[in-house]
């Protein structure tokens, strides 16, 4: 298995402990309102806390997909989360699995970083396809900013 890492930051005026809910405990909710092509997620398995598997449903055109999240760790008190990408047909054939660690720190005038560090976990020998890479990169920042934004216009629940 060939493993390949790159890490992501997304900066966002939210303050940090704002932020790290709105992405963790309420993107369940937040991300299938603000996401259309994501139809769903749900726990198959375990109370949210590490171990707990989801179910990432989507639509995409006509065809349903999905990928299954592994939660692995949550530390609130430093505002940390850390999961796995493990299964699903939506996950690209090459990859046995891709991981995320992600921390929430204080960023300029009261707002926040979200910052992520990504593996690739390939099968076998196969190398990382720029094209996955580069859609996993846009992905994550359309789920950073499709939830930010949900924030931002919905302040009262805040």
């Amino acid at each position: 298995m060939g493993v390949f890492a790159h890490d992501d930051e997304n900066s966002s005026t939210l303050p940090p402990a704002i932020l790290y809910k709105a992405l963790t405990k309420d993107s369940d909710i937040i991300i299938p309102k603000v996401i259309p092509v994501i139809q769903s997620i749900e726990i198959v398995e375990g109370n949210g806390g590490p171990g707990t598997i989801k179910k990432l449903t989507a639509l995409e055109g006509s065809e349903t997909s999905f990928v299954l999240q592994k939660i692995d760790a949550v530390d609130e008190a430093n505002l940390g989360f850390d999961y796995s990408i493990v299964g699903g047909p939506g996950l690209h054939e090459s990859l046995e699995k891709i991981t995320l660690q992600t921390k929430v720190v204080p960023g300029p005038d009261g707002g926040s970083i979200s910052k992520v560090a990504v593996e690739y976990h390939t099968k076998g020998d196969a190398p990382l396809l720029e094209a996955v890479l580069e859609e996993s990169k846009a992905r994550g920042t359309g789920f950073f900013k499709a939830v930010e934004g949900y924030v931002l216009a919905n302040p009262a629940e805040y």
